[in-house]
C-alpha cells in the first residue's frame, strides 16, 4: 500500500522539527552521564586523522558497519548520509554517476568529462566520472567534505570530496564471510581474510559477488531480462618496520549483464495534431511519444521497450603508499597508483519497442598518478607540502543508431548511425602546501595555497554509416568530421580559515575557500563539425565563504555542527540539452561555461546517544537560492534566474538505532529516512523534467549469536517512485527518457566471523 504522507513537505517537516526537538528536550534532561563517553569520530578531511570538530571543514563520516548492514551497494547509495548531497546513478546503472554537493555538480552521462565532486578511494583521486563509481565492500569509513577542497586534494574538487577507506590489514588472523539473498532474484556473498604474516606484516584479502535483477519490470516478450553479475576483488599488504611503513593493494572488477530498461515519457496527446498532454499527464496511458506510443500501463516500475542492451566492465588498478618517518616530527609519504577500465554500455533511449534510438557508450581509460607529500607536526604549527602529477587516457568508442526502423523511408540524413572514437589526453601537475598554526591559546589559523598546470589534447574521429541505395538498408561507411586540438590552463586555489575554541566542547570557524574544475572537450554526441569543433570548454571557479559551529559534549552524548555558505560561483560548466534547429533532429547536447551563479544555504547534524540503548540521528539541509545569473546559451535560450539543476531546496535524513539483546544476544535495530524536495533535471526548469519531492525509508534488523549474524534488510521500503534522470527528447522522439530510480528491496544475510 502507498504512504502518499511520506511525500507531503508538510509532514516531512513535522515530523523533523518534532524528532529535532526531541534530541534537543532530551538533552536538556540528560544532563549526567549515559554510560561511557561519546566515540570520537575521527575523519581525513586533512590526509592525516583528526578529531571531526578539530577540522575547519563540514564533513559527515560514515562507518563502513553501517554500509554492509544496510546493504549498500555502491557509491551512488551514500548521498543521504550527509546534508545537501545527492547522488544518482544518472544514465542507468554503469553510466557516469551525477555527484552535486550544494548544489555544484555535472548532470552528464558523457564518459569523457570529470566531476566537479572528487572522489579519492583509499587516497586516491579516482579521475574521471566513468570511476566514481565504487562497491562498497570491506570499507573503513567514508568522509563526505562540503565545499572547495582546492589546496590538499586539489584537481577538479569545486564542490566537495568523498574520501572512501578500506580496511587495511591488522596484526591478526581471523575472517568473515557473508552470504546473501534478496528479491528482485538477487545473490550476494563477502569475503575477507585477514592474515598477519610476521611480527611486521599482514596480508588482506577481499571478495565481493553480487547478482541481481532491476525493480523496472520490462513487459516487452522478447527483451532479455535485465540485470547485473558483479565480481570484485581486493588484496592489500601492510608492513611497518621502525621508520618505515608499507601499504600495497591491487583491486579488479569484473561486471556483466543488461542495462537497467529505460521508461518512455510521452508528452504528446494527440500524435496527429501535436496537442501536447500536461507534465502531470505526461507517462500516462493518455500520452503518447511522436509515433503514437505508450507503454500501455499506469504502474510507474512497468516499461516495454526493446532493450539487448549488454553492459560489461573490467578494470584492475594498483596503489603503493609508503610513509616515511623521517623523525618525531616529519613524515614523508609516497603515494603511486595505476587503474585500468574498459567499459562498454548499450542502450535503447526511445523506451519502446521500436529502434528509433539505441547506442553504445564505450571506453577505455587509464589513470597513473604520483604523489609525494611531506607533513611536519612541530609543537607550534602544523605543515603538509606536496607535489601531484597525474596523467589520464580516455579512449571512447561510442555510436548513436537514429531512426534505423525508418531507413529508406525517411531523408537518409535523419536515419543515420553516428559512431565517434574519440582520444582524450589529460595531464595535471601541482604544487601545494598548507600550514595551521596555533595563536594564543584558543585560536587556530589555517592556510593553504595550491597551483595547478593541466593540459588536453583531444583526438574527434567522426564517421556515418548513411543509406546511399534505398536497396541497400545496412548502408555504407563515410567520414564524417575529425577535429584535433590541445589546450592548458594554470592557477592557484586554496584556503584560509580561523577556528575559535570558544569553550572546551565547542569549535566555531570562518573558512574562506575556493576551487577550479579544469577545462575540458564534450566527446558526447555531437551530430555536426561544427559542434565537434567547438565542444572544448573552460575551467570554473567557485569563491566560498562558510560560517560553521561544532560542538561535542561527551558526557551528555551529544554532538552538533551547523554551517552557513554563501558561493560566487564563476564560469560554471553546464551540460545542456536543447532542441535542434533542424525539424525532426536529435537535440543538440552542448556543455558551457554559462554566467555566473550565486548559491547560498544553512546545514545542521546532529548526533545524540539519548539513552544506552537508543541513538538519534538527524541532518538538515536547507539551499533558499541556487539560480544562474545572467546567461542566454548558444542557441538563444536565455536560462537567466534559473534553478540550478540536480538542487534540492529541502533535503532532511533521520535515523534511530536501538541496541538491545535477546536471550542475552545483542539485537539491534536501525531506521534511515530521507528526504529530497522538488528538483529539475534540466537547466531548462523544464516542466517535464522535474522530479517531485520524495522520501526513502531504508531499515535493517541485526541479530548476533556468538560469531554468528543475522540480517534482514530493506531499502526504499514504502516502494516509492522516483527517477534518477530524465532525459528530454520531446522535440526529437515526442518523450522525455525515463531512467527510474530502484523501488522495493529487501533480504537476509547471513554472516560467519572466525
Amino acid at each position: 500500500m502507498k504512504r502518499p504522507f511520506l511525500k507531503d513537505p508538510k509532514f516531512m517537516m513535522l515530523s523533523s522539527t518534532s524528532l529535532a526537538a526531541c534530541v534537543m528536550a532530551s538533552a536538556v534532561a540528560q544532563g549526567a552521564e549515559t554510560g561511557k563517553d561519546m566515540e570520537v569520530i575521527s575523519v581525513y578531511a586533512q590526509k592525516r586523522p583528526q578529531a571531526i570538530e578539530d577540522v575547519s571543514v563540514a564533513v559527515s563520516q560514515v562507518d563502513g558497519e553501517i554500509l554492509k548492514a544496510q546493504h549498500f551497494k555502491d557509491s551512488t547509495e551514500i548521498g543521504l548520509f550527509a546534508p545537501n548531497v545527492k547522488i544518482t546513478q544518472n544514465a542507468a546503472e554503469g553510466t557516469p554517476p551525477a555527484v552535486s554537493i550544494r548544489g555544484v555538480g555535472l548532470l552528464d552521462y558523457n564518459t569523457a568529462n570529470t566531476s566537479p565532486v572528487a572522489m579519492y578511494l583509499d587516497g586516491v583521486a579516482v579521475g574521471s566520472a566513468n570511476n566514481q563509481i565504487v562497491n562498497l565492500y570491506d570499507i573503513e569509513q567514508l568522509d563526505i567534505l562540503r565545499g572547495p577542497q582546492g589546496t590538499l586534494f586539489g584537481r577538479n574538487s569545486t564542490g566537495g570530496a568523498i574520501l572512501i577507506r578500506s580496511n587495511r590489514p591488522e596484526f591478526d588472523s581471523y575472517g568473515a564471510l557473508t552470504l546473501g539473498v534478496a528479491n528482485n532474484n538477487a545473490t550476494s556473498v563477502d569475503g575477507m581474510w585477514n592474515q598477519q604474516l610476521s611480527d611486521s606484516s599482514a596480508l588482506r584479502i577481499a571478495v565481493n559477488y553480487q547478482d541481481y535483477e532491476y525493480s523496472t519490470n520490462n513487459i516487452y516478450a522478447d527483451s532479455p531480462t535485465a540485470g547485473m553479475e558483479q565480481k570484485n576483488a581486493r588484496v592489500s599488504f601492510l608492513s611497518e618496520w621502525d621508520n618505515v611503513e608499507l601499504y600495497l593493494q591491487a583491486h579488479i572488477e569484473d561486471w556483466d549483464g543488461i542495462a537497467q530498461p529505460v521508461g518512455n515519457i510521452g508528452v504528446v496527446a494527440n500524435p496527429l495534431t501535436g496537442e501536447l498532454c500536461s507534465p502531470a499527464d505526461a507517462g500516462s496511458t493518455r500520452c503518447f511519444d511522436n509515433f503514437g506510443f505508450n507503454d500501455g500501463s499506469d504502474d510507474f516500475f512497468a516499461v516495454s521497450v526493446n532493450n539487448d542492451s549488454p553492459h560489461k566492465s573490467d578494470g584492475y588498478g594498483f596503489i603503493a603508499e609508503l610513509n616515511w618517518h623521517l623523525n618525531e616530527q616529519s613524515t614523508f609519504t609516497s603515494l603511486s597508483s595505476f587503474n585500468d577500465l574498459e567499459r562498454s554500455h548499450a542502450f535503447n533511449c526511445d523506451g519502446s519497442p521500436a529502434r528509433l534510438c539505441e547506442g553504445v557508450l564505450g571506453l577505455d581509460t587509464q589513470l597513473f598518478s604520483q604523489e609525494f607529500r611531506l607533513l611536519n607536526e612541530f609543537a607550534d604549527y602544523t605543515l603538509t607540502s606536496g607535489v601531484y602529477f597525474a596523467d589520464e587516457t580516455i579512449e571512447q568508442d561510442n555510436l548513436n543508431d537514429i531512426l534505423r526502423d525508418f531507413r529508406g523511408i525517411l531523408p537518409t540524413n535523419l536515419t543515420a548511425t553516428f559512431i565517434y572514437d574519440n582520444e582524450i589526453k589529460m595531464q595535471n601537475l601541482a604544487v601545494f602546501s598548507q600550514i595551521e598554526v596555533p595563536v594564543a591559546d584558543k585560536w587556530m589559523i589555517t592556510a593553504g595555497l595550491r597551483y595547478d598546470y593541466e593540459s588536453l589534447e583531444y583526438d574527434s574521429i567522426a564517421t556515418l554509416n548513411a543509406v546511399v541505395d534505398v536497396n541497400d538498408l545496412d548502408g555504407v561507411l563515410v567520414p564524417f568530421y575529425r577535429v584535433t586540438d590541445e589546450q592548458s590552463d594554470n592557477g592557484f586555489s586554496g584556503q584560509f580559515a580561523v577556528n575559535y575554541r570558544y569553550s572546551d566542547t565547542s569549535n566555531l570557524y570562518y573558512r574562506f575557500a575556493n576551487g577550479s574544475k579544469s577545462g575540458g572537450y564534450n566527446g558526447g554526441f555531437l551530430s555536426s563539425e561544427e559542434q565537434a569543433i567547438l565542444a572544448n570548454y573552460g575551467k570554473e571557479r567557485l569563491n566560498a565563504h562558510e560560517i560553521g559551529l561544532k560542538s561535542f559534549w561527551p558526557g551528555k552524548q551529544l554532538r552538533m555542527n551547523w554551517a552557513a555558505f554563501y558561493y560566487d560561483y564563476n564560469d560554471q560548466q553546464v551540460f545542456m540539452n536543447q532542441a535542434s534547429e533542424t525539424p525532426q533532429m536529435p537535440p543538440v547536447q552542448l556543455l558551457e561555461n554559462v554566467a555566473d551563479s550565486t548559491i547560498y544555504g544553512l546545514e545542521t547534524e546532529i548526533n545524540y546517544q539519548a539513552t544506552k540503548q537508543l541513538a538519534m540521528l538527524l541532518s538538515v539541509g536547507y539551499i533558499p537560492h541556487a539560480e544562474f545569473e545572467d546567461y542566454v546559451d548558444p542557441l538563444g535560450n536565455s536560462i537567466t534566474d534559473n534553478q540550478l539543476p540536480f538542487t534540492s531546496k529541502w533535503n532532511v535524513s533521520a535515523g534511530l538505532k536501538y541496541d538491545t539483546s535477546l536471550a542475552s544476544y545483542p539485537l539491534s535495530a536501525n531506521i534511515i529516512y530521507d528526504y529530497q524536495s522538488e528538483f529539475y533535471f534540466d537547466q531548462n526548469m523544464n516542466p517535464y523534467a522535474r522530479q517531485d519531492g520524495f522520501s526513502i525509508v531504508n531499515a535493517h534488523l541485526k541479530y548476533d549469536v556468538d560469531n554468528w549474524s543475522f540480517t534482514l534488510w530493506g531499502k526504499n521500503l514504502f516502494d516509492t517512485e522516483y527517477s534518477q534522470l530524465k532525459f528530454d527528447l520531446s522535440s526529437f522522439l515526442g518523450m522525455l527518457e525515463d531512467f527510474k530510480g530502484e523501488g522495493r528491496r529487501y533480504g537476509f544475510d547471513v554472516s560467519l566471523q572466525f
